[in-house]
C-alpha cells in the first residue's frame, strides 16, 4: 500500500510554497522581454508596488535571492575595516555576520535570545 500524504510544503522563509494557479501560468509561452506588453507590464507592477508601499518615490526591483541584495548592500555602501553594529536575532543573522566577515567588515555582534530579539 502506497502512503499519500498529501502535498509538501515548505516552512521557511526564503523559497515558498506556489500555488497551483501559479504553476499553470508558468505553462504559458513566454514574453518577449523586448517587446511592448513586457514594458506594459512592468510599468504597472512598478506602479502597484509604489502603490503597496505607499510613495511616489522610485522603487527598484532587485533581481537577486535575498543573500544576493545582502551582497550588494554591503558592497555598494560599505568599504572594509568599517564597523558595523548587527543583533544576533536568528540563523540569517548569523548569516549576515558571516557575510560582513568575508567582506572584512568590524562586526560587532550582539548576542540574544532567539525568540525574543533585540531589545
Amino acid at each position: 500500500m502506497t502512503l499519500h500524504t498529501g502535498r509538501h510544503f515548505l516552512q521557511i522563509p526564503g523559497p515558498t510554497n506556489v500555488p497551483d494557479r501559479v504553476l499553470r501560468a508558468m505553462d504559458m509561452p513566454t514574453m518577449d522581454h523586448r517587446g511592448p506588453e513586457f514594458a506594459e507590464l512592468g510599468h504597472a507592477v512598478l506602479a502597484g508596488i509604489k502603490r503597496i508601499f505607499r510613495t511616489k518615490q522610485p522603487v527598484i526591483i532587485y533581481p537577486s535571492s535575498g543573500t544576493g541584495a545582502w551582497e550588494a548592500a554591503i558592497v555598494n555602501t560599505l568599504s572594509p575595516g568599517d564597523k558595523v553594529l548587527m543583533a544576533e536575532t536568528g540563523q540569517f543573522a548569523v548569516l549576515w555576520r558571516n557575510m560582513a566577515d568575508r567582506f572584512k567588515l568590524d562586526v560587532e555582534f550582539l548576542p540574544t535570545d532567539w525568540r525574543r530579539g533585540a531589545d
